[in-house]
């Protein structure tokens, strides 16, 4: 079976709380860092393939990665951050302040409701999981650094674990920068995947 290391990125300039979705981050000097052990990681982890999100700040934390094992990224813009519209930049705090109803519309169905000017949850699964879908057919018995973002890690393991997508950030509260995530993807319709590890420090 497939085996997916999914992995958020290293912590960026707004790791002060901020939405940053799809918005082009670099990584802070502790992303660095954190995209260093990663690389460290990858050296005897006997990967396959390393997909990443183009976004800057992804790129950068599978960078070492590739350069440890010598296998070129790549780039699927399918795995990109959910877009936050109008939140992009913003603290939990400032969008109550700023757009009150449609932050408490968001905390109620946050994969069904997008947040204003933004994509809703839902519609980042619609690409996101074919990607990986497409990953494990192209890898049946394969292990595939896939470097990712905190809200689609967190909604592709509901879906891939057959739980409400409305329900991501209540069961998988959040995932820390450069922390392997790994799940092997079920190749028959409607069994769950198998998640052999969530949100593990490196």
């Amino acid at each position: 079976m497939t085996t997916l290391f999914l992995v958020r990125h290293g912590q960026t300039e707004w790791g002060d709380g901020r939405y940053a979705g799809d918005t082009d981050l670099a990584l802070s000097p502790l992303g660095v860092a954190q995209a260093a052990r990663l690389g460290t990681w990858a050296r005897t982890a006997d990967l396959d393939a390393i997909v990443t999100s183009p976004l800057a700040r992804a790129v950068a934390t599978a960078d070492p990665a590739a350069q440890a094992t010598g296998i070129a990224p790549t780039v699927d813009p399918r795995l990109r951050e959910v877009s936050f519209g109008l939140a992009e930049g913003l603290t939990a705090a400032e969008m109550a302040e700023r757009f009150p109803e449609e932050r408490a519309a968001f905390l109620r169905s946050p994969a069904t409701t997008a947040l204003p000017g933004g994509e809703s949850g839902r519609a980042a699964l619609e690409r996101a999981l074919p990607a990986l879908g497409e990953l494990r057919d192209a890898h049946p018995d394969g292990r595939v650094l896939v470097v990712t973002h905190n809200t689609v890690i967190r909604l592709v393991l509901c879906a891939l674990l057959g739980l409400d997508p409305d329900r991501y950030r209540e069961v998988f509260p959040a995932v820390g920068n450069a922390a392997l995530t790994t799940v092997r993807p079920a190749t028959e319709a409607r069994r769950p995947a198998a998640l052999l590890g969530y949100n593990v420090p490196l």
